[in-house]
C-alpha cells in the first residue's frame, strides 16, 4: 500500500505522536506529503545561533507555530522579536532566558502583535528591574505566567510583582519581601503555580536564628484555593507554613518542591501529604531527617505520585527503594542520588514483600559509592520496563551487571555510565533501543567501542569525554555503524585527530551537535 492510500488525517495521529523532536524532521525528508503534513503539526521551534539565517524561511514554512524557544541563542535579540512579531503567528510561549539584558525593545513590539501570549520565560537575566515587569505588564495584557527566576542584578521589588497572573516564579530575587509576597497572593487569589524562595538569611550572623517566617505571609496562603503547583526551592520554610499551604491547597495540589528546605520537619510534610493526597510530583531533596520509616509512613498518602526526587536524603537505603515500588502503583520516576542506596534497610524492612512494578520507567541512581552488583541486579528485577538508568559515578558496579541489567530491561533507551571505572563493555546481544550512551571518564578502548557499534545501532547521543583511549579508530567506527547518530561528546578524548573531526562536520549531516576534543561545541 502506497503512502497517499492513507488518509492525511492518519498520518497526522501518527505523526504528532512522534512529539516535536528528530524523528519528526526525519520523516519530513521521505515525501512531499509528509513535509507538508509536518510543517502543520510543529508547534515549537528551538532558535540557536546557527539558525538564524534560516529563521524567516522557518516562520513562514510553520504557520500554527506556538512556542519559540531563544534561551539558546547569544546573539542579538532585538532583531529577531522584529522578525518574529512580524511573522503573523499567534504564539502560546516565548522563551528569552539566559540573556545579558531583557530586549525591551523587541518584547514590546512582540507585545503589540502577539495579544494572545500566554506564557513569558525571563529566567537568568543579567539585570532585571521593576521598570521591566512594569512594561511586561502593559504589553502582555493577558499574560498568564510569568518566570522571572534567577536574575544575575535584580531591583525587582515588591511594587515590581503586583500584576495579574496565574503562575509566578521569581527565585533569587531577594529585594522581593515576604510582606510583598503576601500582598501579590491577596491581590491573585486565583494563582495556580507559585515558585519563589525564602532566603535563608540569619538575623545577626552564621549560626544564629534564622528571620523567622512572617506570620502575615503564612495567612495570605489561605487566599489560594487553585494551587496546583508550589515550587520552594532553597528556601527557609515552616511547618506552620506548610500547614497553611496544605489547608489551602488541599487535593488541588499536583506538584510539591520543597528541595533544599530547611527548618520543617517530618510532621509538617506528613501533614501535607496526608490533606493532599492526589500529588504526582514530589521533590524532598536534601531532606536529611527522612529514614526509611518516614517513607514508609509516607508512601500510605502518596497513592497518585508519579514522581519523586529523595536525592541528598543520606539516610535512605535500599528499604525505601523497595516501599516506593511496592506501594506506589504509578510511580513513573525515582531520584535517589547520594543516598544510602546499596546498603539493606533495617531488620523490619527485610521481609518486604517485592512485587514488580511495570510503571516505574526512569531511575536516577548517580553519586551512590555503596551501590553494588547484587542490589542493582534487584532493583532491575522490580523496574524491568525501565528505559532511563542513571549510574554516574557508582563506582561499586561492574560490567558484567550492568550487562545483565541490559538484557533484563530490554526498553532501556537512556543509560548513564559516566566515571563508573568500567573499562570494557562486552555484550554479545543487540540492543536497538538504547539511544542515548553517556561513557564519560571510562577506560574503553577502541575495541569496546567497535562491540558497541555493531550492536546499538540505534544510538543517537554518545558521550565519551574524558575517555583518554579512544582513538579516531574507534571514533569512525562508530560513526559508520551508528548511522542515526544526531550528538557526540568528544571533549578531552586527545587520541582522536581534530582533523577528523573537521571532516565529520562537512561529511556527516546527520550530526547536529558534535564537542570536539578542545571542548568547543559545534551545531549545524
Amino acid at each position: 500500500m502506497l503512502v497517499k492510500d492513507y488518509p492525511e488525517g492518519c498520518w497526522e495521529s501518527i505523526f504528532r505522536f512522534l512529539g516535536q523532536g528528530n524523528d519528526l524532521e526525519s520523516v519530513s525528508v521521505v515525501c512531499k506529503q509528509f513535509l507538508s503534513i509536518t510543517n502543520r503539526i510543529r508547534i515549537s521551534l528551538t532558535i540557536r545561533n546557527p539558525t538564524i539565517i534560516f529563521l524567516p524561511r522557518l516562520l513562514s514554512r510553520f504557520l500554527r507555530l506556538k512556542v519559540i524557544d531563544l534561551s539558546h541563542f547569544t546573539g542579538e535579540l532585538e532583531g529577531l522579536l522584529h522578525l518574529i512579531a512580524q511573522s503573523g503567528l499567534d504564539l502560546d510561549l516565548v522563551n528569552v532566558s539566559n540573556q545579558k539584558t531583557l530586549p525591551v525593545d523587541g518584547l514590546r513590539e512582540l507585545g503589540s502583535k502577539m495579544i494572545n501570549l500566554r506564557v513569558l520565560i525571563c529566567s537568568n537575566i543579567g539585570s532585571l528591574r521593576d521598570s521591566h515587569l512594569i512594561m511586561i505588564a502593559y504589553c502582555f495584557p493577558f499574560l498568564e505566567e510569568l518566570d522571572i527566576s534567577f536574575p544575575l542584578d535584580s531591583e525587582v521589588s515588591d511594587f515590581g510583582i503586583l500584576r495579574s497572573l496565574e503562575e509566578i516564579s521569581f527565585f533569587t530575587c531577594f529585594k522581593i519581601t515576604q510582606v510583598g509576597i503576601a500582598s501579590a497572593f491577596r491581590v491573585r487569589p486565583s494563582l495556580a503555580s507559585i515558585s519563589f524562595n525564602i532566603e535563608k538569611k540569619r538575623i545577626h550572623g552564621p549560626g544564629l536564628t534564622p528571620l523567622p517566617i512572617n506570620m502575615d505571609l503564612i495567612d495570605s496562603l489561605a487566599s489560594l484555593k487553585r494551587l496546583n503547583a508550589v515550587d520552594l526551592s532553597n528556601s527557609f520554610i515552616s511547618d506552620e507554613f506548610l500547614i497553611s499551604l496544605a489547608d489551602s491547597a488541599g487535593n488541588f495540589l499536583k506538584k510539591l518542591v520543597l528541595h533544599d528546605c530547611c527548618n520543617f520537619t517530618f510532621s509538617g510534610i506528613s501533614y501535607v501529604l496526608s490533606k493532599c493526597q492526589y500529588i504526582q510530583c514530589l521533590d524532598l531533596g536534601k531532606a536529611d531527617f527522612l529514614t526509611d520509616q518516614c517513607i514508609k509512613e509516607l508512601s500510605m498518602f502518596l497513592l497518585n505520585l508519579t514522581s519523586i526526587n529523595l536525592s541528598g536524603c543520606c539516610q535512605l537505603t535500599n528499604s525505601s527503594f523497595f516501599i516506593l515500588t511496592r506501594n506506589c502503583k504509578f510511580l513513573n520516576e525515582i531520584k535517589m542520588e547520594r543516598t544510602y542506596i546499596g546498603v539493606d534497610g533495617e531488620q523490619d524492612f527485610n521481609s518486604i514483600s517485592f512485587l514488580i512494578n511495570l510503571q516505574v520507567k526512569e531511575v536516577y541512581f548517580g553519586d551512590n559509592v555503596l551501590l553494588n552488583d547484587a542490589s542493582l541486579s534487584q532493583f532491575s528485577s522490580i523496574c524491568p520496563y525501565l528505559q532511563f538508568l542513571d549510574l554516574k559515578a557508582c563506582e561499586g558496579i561492574s560490567q558484567e551487571c550492568v550487562v545483565e541489567v541490559m538484557k533484563r530491561c530490554c526498553k532501556l533507551r537512556n543509560l548513564n555510565l559516566a566515571y563508573t571505572g568500567i573499562e570494557k563493555f562486552e555484550i554479545n546481544f543487540e540492543v536497538s533501543q538504547l539511544e542515548v550512551l553517556n561513557l564519560s571518564g571510562s577506560s574503553i578502548e577502541d575495541e569496546t567501542l567497535f562491540i558497541i557499534s555493531k550492536l546499538c545501532i540505534g544510538l543517537l547521543f554518545l558521550d565519551i569525554q574524558d575517555c583518554c583511549y579512544i582513538t579516531t579508530k574507534g571514533v569512525r567506527e562508530v560513526i559508520e555503524n551508528c548511522r542515526g547518530l544526531k550528538e557526540l561528546n568528544l571533549k578531552n578524548c586527545r587520541l582522536v585527530d581534530d582533523d577528523f573531526v573537521l571532516m565529520l562536520t562537512l561529511t556527516k549531516p546527520s550530526l547536529r551537535t558534535i564537542i570536539t576534543p578542545s571542548g568547543v561545541e559545534v551545531y549545524y
